[in-house]
């Protein structure tokens, strides 16, 4: 049962924790048994906009599964803002020693340059923090204008809400992107990985979008995409006729239900095929009746 703790800050934004939190609790809703602990030097935190949290202050036992999330605070300068002590941050750094993922949202970023994870890596933080986030740490690889970075176990994103992004990467990286899809569908949000990368994934690329007659279509080719899917059996599982189902799919997405499927093939094909699987193997494992339609749309990506 992983664990996600989050360092809290005096002054942290409400969003910073509650938009991670909420995705990997919503991650622990659909099965995968995720534990969430709040941690910080002082019991009551207060935050940004008005409201105590309190919190434990004494840290969880760790493993390498689990992750360290420090949140962001309000801070016009990163200068003196924090107030991590020397044993506060040899903590992050020794999570990260021991295989461990250490992650920020916003300000965030600054205790992990000050715990030395950021030296020789690539880091993002909010827009008005950039600049000095390097002078601060010039060994840093700051990147600008991007949602969030990941570098050798080091996480960090921009502002406020791009932490939401930032956790369903990690959820992505860890669980498959279809579990990070249903997660972002729960809370109503965008499934996205357009941090510092052109987003990959066919399941996620396409579900930025609140149309629920299509995210259910979508529900049933992500669990049988290798399997034959008449357009007249995914009509029936909503509900609808076959053009209304196609239209509101193409509207939605794109492409259509059968490009979609396709997409979700060549994509699955690709990971075997570059793992050693011959072209021919993983064409029959993805579904197609041979290598010949595998070769095409590869191609024609």
């Amino acid at each position: 049962m992983p664990t996600v703790a989050f360092l809290l800050a005096p002054r942290l934004h409400l969003l910073d924790l509650a938009g991670p939190a909420q995705v990997f609790s919503g991650a622990a809703d659909a099965g995968h048994h995720y534990t969430l602990r709040y941690v910080a030097e002082r019991p009551d935190v207060p935050t940004a906009q008005g409201l105590t949290i309190h919190a434990g202050t004494e840290w969880p036992r760790l493993t390498p599964e689990d992750l360290v999330i420090v949140p962001g605070w309000r801070a016009r300068r990163l200068v003196g803002s924090s107030g991590f002590g020397a044993a506060t941050l040899r903590r992050l750094r020794e999570h990260h020693e021991a295989g461990g993922t250490v992650a920020s949202v916003c300000a965030g970023a600054d205790a992990l340059g000050r715990a030395g994870l950021l030296d020789g890596r690539r880091c993002t933080t909010h827009h008005q923090l950039q600049d000095e986030l390097a002078a601060r740490h010039p060994r840093a690889r700051v990147v600008r204008d991007v949602l969030y970075v990941v570098d050798d176990g080091v996480a960090t994103s921009a502002g406020i809400a791009s932490g939401i992004d930032l956790a369903l990467h990690l959820l992505a990286t860890r669980h498959g992107p279809a579990l990070a899809a249903r997660v972002a569908r729960a809370m109503v949000g965008y499934a996205r990985r357009n941090g510092d990368e052109p987003q990959a994934s066919a399941m996620l690329r396409h579900r930025s979008h609140l149309d629920d007659v299509v995210h259910r279509v979508q529900d049933l080719i992500d669990a049988r995409f290798t399997e034959r899917l008449p357009l007249a059996e995914l009509a029936g599982s909503v509900g609808c006729g076959e053009r209304t189902v196609t239209r509101l799919f193409t509207a939605a997405t794109g492409i259509t239900p059968l490009r979609y499927q396709q997409a979700l093939r060549v994509e699955r094909a690709e990971h075997l095929i570059g793992r050693g699987a011959t072209v021919e193997s993983a064409a029959h494992v993805v579904g197609f009746a041979d290598a010949r339609m595998l070769r095409r749309l590869r191609a024609r990506t």
